[in-house]
């Protein structure tokens, strides 16, 4: 059984123009993390989708109980349904969002017409991580990563805990992402804060090294930590996105 939505984790949606731009929140986090930017979006005319992915917002343990399919799902059903009403769609994503976003770009490369990835994950350093594929069988849950914010007052409304049934799964599909990452023709905004705790710099090297996008632009946010987009830096991620969508999309009411 499924519990409760948290207060403020809530997916967020706005009708606007020809543009649309998806986004997908993090690993054990929240829409919270994407609805100040969500609501910048919708601000300049664009229609905007914020979903809360399967078992998130509510209880790690509900989030144990899902996959890494039923995260893509969520994001792919919300991409189709702003096709309908878009000419052009922008898919944004923060931290394992951005892995989701890129599978999106390989899987569907007609309906994704750029991609905005802030310290996207697909792989980690850490040793425990490998182990997980056991522990997952062992132990519920190991302690959280959430709230990774520079920015004093700010909530991801995520866990404090990481299922490791889930983490297992994420692990997967970073290995399906990675393999395909060739497939990425898509123009890719990529931010990468030069302070980040739970993301290290092996996924930018994959993603940008791996991608084949002829367009690649790199911005290095150097007052956030991994949640950059509610941290120091999110009117930087907002106002560059702006200028990347005005230069390789269109404008919200062109």
């Amino acid at each position: 059984m499924t519990s409760t939505v948290m207060p403020g984790a809530e997916p967020f949606a706005a009708p606007g123009g020809r543009v649309g731009v998806l986004l997908s929140h993090g690993f054990t986090g929240s829409p919270a993390s994407m609805t100040p930017w969500a609501r910048h979006l919708a601000d300049q005319g664009h229609a905007v989708a914020v979903p809360r992915l399967p078992g998130h917002g509510t209880t790690w343990q509900d989030m144990n109980r899902t996959r890494w399919h039923d995260w893509y799902g969520e994001l792919d059903t919300a991409l189709t349904q702003l096709r309908a009403s878009c000419d052009h769609v922008v898919v944004a994503g923060l931290s394992m969002g951005g892995c989701l976003a890129l599978r999106l770009a390989q899987q569907r490369p007609d309906d994704v017409d750029a991609l905005v990835l802030v310290n996207p994950a697909v792989n980690v350093k850490r040793l425990d991580i490998k182990l997980v594929p056991l522990l997952q069988w062992i132990v519920p849950a190991m302690p959280g990563i959430g709230n990774d914010i520079k920015k004093p007052g700010q909530d991801e409304i995520g866990y404090d805990k990481t299922p490791l049934k889930a983490l297992a799964s994420q692990v997967t599909m970073w290995k399906e992402v990675r393999a395909g990452l060739g497939k990425v023709t898509q123009p890719l905004l990529f931010f990468r804060s030069t302070d980040d705790h739970v993301v290290d710099e092996t996924s930018q090297a994959i993603i940008l090294g791996g991608v084949s996008s002829q367009v690649t632009e790199l911005v290095e946010p150097t007052d956030s930590f991994h949640v950059a987009t509610l941290d120091h830096d999110a009117e930087l991620i907002f106002e560059r996105t702006d200028a990347f969508i005005a230069q390789h999309v269109g404008s919200a009411r062109g």
